[in-house]
């Protein structure tokens, strides 16, 4: 359970981060990459969370 925790409070974290580098540097191709890094990252995250952290494609 707190291996979880962790995971979500680092992606909030990472979230965070790259939001306020969005906010200082307003570039749409910046915000655009960093839109689809979150993206990614919670997909990840949320895979993870539903195979119970296993490995692999099933």
């Amino acid at each position: 359970m707190t291996d979880k925790i962790m995971a979500i409070v680092a992606l909030a974290t990472m979230i965070a981060f790259l939001g306020v580098v969005a906010w200082f540097v307003p570039d749409l191709d910046l915000i655009l990459v960093i839109g689809l890094v979150s993206l990614l990252a919670i997909y990840d995250f949320w895979h993870t969370l539903r195979n119970g952290g296993k490995s692999g494609s099933s």
